[in-house]
């Protein structure tokens, strides 16, 4: 105990003493604007609906509805999916639709409001992932599993309909129940995406298929309610190309393409979602990782759209951006996945947030969501290496950086770094040689808020980095500011290394438990300090350890 108080002293003592050896100097001027810093950061998603009202899925949906001033957005998979809401790994169903005996229709909407009512009782923005095919109007039910849909007894659910009308009144009726239920205003701001990842394993039918069924998708949603956002096609990373033909075909079909209801040409389409995934992988015994192959999908995605001008201005989300594509993969037998415990897992996020905003900014592209796949398994270990943002109700460092965000508003401002490898040289060559320092700030109604980061592909240790920060455009009346400067790294922010030092616990105590559940949130690095500004200016100075990130927010 009293070498981590110490340890933790020493931290602060360094952030105010001069430090030696060349600092990286980051510097912000809060008068030049640069775009406004839209909540991209606030979309979720996970694969399992019924975890959704679990105890601890609650309690995570209360922590994201918390974490910042903006409305949280969740997705999820197998909404239509045909079973009797069982939870399980990478699976999930609500049994809303089959049919009696004479083949007609039943809906049953029990465990689908039981899902949507645990957003609405949290304020959350449903983002509606239109999936899977019932086993009742698949044209190849057999067989159907009912718990891992990668099983190899079949995927029945990833089969076109056997009647196009039938699915279309399904998804009408879906429609008018959620708006009988949650009233037309509500409804009307949800994103209704057809279904996921339809290039791969999703969708068993053509991509011809596919356009059809959305069309008879979109054209169903807007008869039940025209004001209704629809869109698609959720595709996994544009940079290989089976995914980049796809997308690119999905948009030529809604804007030149023979409507497969209508029969005229084109198609309803609200925003376009695809996904944009890393690829980490072990190099000598540790973990390195892939983000540059995360954000050059996020390029090719914005290309691609590019090439149909009619959607330029369209919103963009990225309905899932993550460093791999496994969230239900542990580290046992997976160990490039050794990120997730640990603050890699944040600075890396930290990283794709702000070089997703610079890519918006090139291509002029609408982005709206960054969504994390990542949420919570039930009765696993805790910190078995699963991708979640909390473990048995203990938030992960992860959290913490959307956190962070959370505290940022306004306007992003001018940010320079002279640790900054930049947008093109992270998408050359990834952050494989000096470390990433960089940052991005924000200017607010009588604040500035700066994310600075210290990240490295590789996880190895390192020395901490000294950093300058300047932040100048201050009001030349603000003589004297209030500084919060919150942390993530080994000793703040960061449950694991708390449980690590207790021993790894399986059954913590309840005074175990608390300390971990305190640990799990958002710290200071010391206490809140009021600065004098001078001219419009300020300077600090810290040590910002590697994979550490600091958010300093100045306020007057």
């Amino acid at each position: 105990m009293m070498q981590a108080m110490t340890s933790r002293w020493a931290l602060v003592v360094l952030a105010a003493a001069p430090l030696f050896g060349q600092a990286v100097e980051i510097r912000v001027d809060a008068g030049v604007k640069q775009g406004a810093f839209r909540p991209i950061y606030s979309y979720f998603g996970y694969d399992e609906p019924n975890y959704t009202y679990s105890a601890n899925g609650k309690k995570l949906i209360g922590e994201l509805t918390e974490l910042s001033p903006v409305q949280t957005v969740i997705r999820t998979h197998h909404l239509l999916i045909t079973g009797d809401g069982t939870p399980a790994m990478k699976w999930g169903s609500t049994n809303a639709y089959t049919e009696d005996a004479a083949g007609k229709a039943v809906y049953d909407w029990t465990i689908v409001d039981r899902i949507f009512d645990t957003y609405m009782q949290n304020h959350v923005r449903p983002f509606v992932e239109i999936g899977f095919m019932p086993e009742a109007l698949s044209s190849k039910p057999e067989p159907y599993p009912r718990n891992w849909p990668n099983a190899p007894e079949g995927r029945g659910w990833a089969q076109p309909p056997k009647d196009y009308d039938k699915w279309a009144e399904l998804i009408r009726q879906w429609v008018l129940h959620a708006v009988a239920r949650y009233g037309k205003a509500e409804v009307e701001t949800w994103q209704w995406e057809l279904w996921n990842e339809p290039d791969i394993f999703y969708w068993r039918g053509t991509p011809e298929e596919y356009d059809k069924l959305y069309d008879y998708t979109a054209d169903a949603i807007k008869r039940a309610l025209p004001n209704a956002q629809v869109g698609g096609p959720g595709t996994t990373g544009p940079n290989s190309a089976n995914a980049g033909a796809y997308l690119k075909q999905f948009l030529e079909h809604c804007a030149h393409g023979v409507n497969a209801v209508t029969g005229k040409t084109g198609a309803p389409l609200d925003f376009i979602s695809f996904h944009a995934k890393g690829a980490p992988r072990v190099i000598e015994g540790h973990v390195r990782m892939g983000v540059r192959a995360n954000l050059v999908n996020v390029q090719k995605g914005f290309e691609i759209v590019n090439q149909f001008p009619q959607f330029t201005r369209l919103p963009i989300v990225l309905s899932e951006s993550d460093p791999e594509g496994c969230a239900a993969c542990p580290l046992a037998g997976h160990p490039e996945v050794g990120y997730r415990n640990t603050t890699l897992y944040p600075s890396y996020t930290a990283v794709m947030l702000s070089n997703i905003f610079k890519l918006a900014d090139r291509y002029k592209s609408n982005i709206e969501g960054m969504l994390t796949w990542a949420f919570e398994f039930e009765n696993k270990p805790y910190f078995e290496g699963l991708r979640t943002l909390a473990t048995n109700g203990i938030d992960k460092p992860i959290l913490n950086v959307f956190r962070m965000a959370g505290l940022m508003s306004g306007d992003r401002v001018q940010l320079t770094s002279s640790g900054a490898l930049g947008l093109d040289g992270i998408l050359q060559s990834g952050v494989q040689a000096a470390p990433e320092i960089d940052g991005m700030a924000t200017r607010g109604d009588r604040e500035t808020a700066v994310m600075v980061w210290n990240y490295h592909d590789d996880d190895l240790p390192a020395p901490a980095a000294p950093v300058q920060l300047t932040l100048a455009g201050l009001p030349a009346g603000a003589a004297r500011v209030l500084v919060e400067h919150y942390r993530i790294d080994a000793g703040h922010s960061n449950a694991y290394t708390v449980w690590q030092q207790m021993g790894s616990p399986q059954q913590p105590t309840a005074e175990q438990y608390a300390r971990l559940e305190a640990a799990g949130q958002l710290q200071l690095l010391g206490s809140p300090e009021w600065m004098g500004a001078k001219d419009g200016k300020l300077e600090l100075r810290f040590d910002l350890p590697r994979q550490g990130i600091s958010l300093v927010k100045v306020s007057w």
